[in-house]
């Protein structure tokens, strides 16, 4: 085996590096056979972006606070583990943006595209899913795209449905929606185009964000998912990303 490790700042992360890399040797990414992440969910994400040229897979231990994507960390037993590791394919969304100049921007995400009011007056926006308008105006803090893989992150906490990796389907979530008060989201299949105008720009601006890029007082965005970029995620097979997925949605 040959890893590549990456760790959080914070030292009990750093620490946990120097004892894996005495163990076990340390190589470039790009060298690497593995990719191992330390820390918490954050990490594991900035991984894969910092990591989305490589065809190299990502084993992550938990050394953050939650860690939902991450496996326990164990020292001795890596190289195991590894080898015995099930693997789940995930692909990025793709996010295109047009600002208030007409600059054009592009950037991915494995978990939400979100896009939230930067003012005191809610959003107006409205939605097309593969040329069709499917929502004329949404009066919202803002919505959200998901994955599978991101569907437990800002996803859940805005309401949102926990989906399985296999389901094929993404995530469309409102944050705080006023009108149509009852308008709960929507499930889009994986394959579709969505489009988001916002209304009113001027008077009520909306960021956007990917994972951690943010492009602000935004015209239009769209969003689609990526075949074109994919990473490889490894985990335990007595606690697989699709146990821990399914077991979220009976956690109370």
């Amino acid at each position: 085996m040959k890893p590549a490790f990456i760790a959080a700042e914070t030292d009990v992360a750093q620490n946990a590096k120097a004892i894996l890399i005495e163990k076990y040797g340390d190589y470039e990414p790009e060298d690497a056979d593995v990719i191992v992440p330390l820390g918490g969910d954050g990490t594991l994400l900035e991984t894969l972006h910092r990591t989305i040229d490589l065809d190299i897979p990502v084993y992550g231990m938990n050394k953050g606070s939650i860690g939902f994507l991450m496996n326990s960390y164990e020292e001795d037993t890596l190289t195991e583990r590894v080898a015995a590791a099930d693997k789940v394919d995930i692909h990025p969304l793709k996010m295109k943006t047009v600002d208030k100049h007409g600059n054009e921007y592009e950037a991915l995400a494995f978990n939400e595209v979100s896009l939230i009011r930067e003012a005191r007056q809610a959003a107006k926006i409205s939605i097309h899913v593969d040329g069709v308008k499917r929502l004329p105006e949404l009066i919202c803090d803002g919505i959200l795209v998901a994955t599978p893989a991101g569907s437990t992150a800002y996803n859940l906490s805005a309401h949102g449905p926990i989906i399985p990796t296999g389901a094929n389907v993404l995530a469309l979530t409102p944050i705080s929606a006023f009108r149509p008060r009852r308008w709960r989201g929507a499930l889009i299949p994986h394959e579709a185009h969505i489009r988001f105008d916002v209304l009113e720009r001027i008077k009520r601006p909306v960021s956007a964000t990917a994972d951690y890029t943010e492009i602000r007082d935004i015209v239009s965005v769209e969003v689609w998912q990526s075949r074109d970029n994919t990473k490889t995620l490894l985990f335990d097979p007595d606690y697989n990303l699709e146990e821990r997925i399914l077991k979220e949605q009976f956690t109370p």
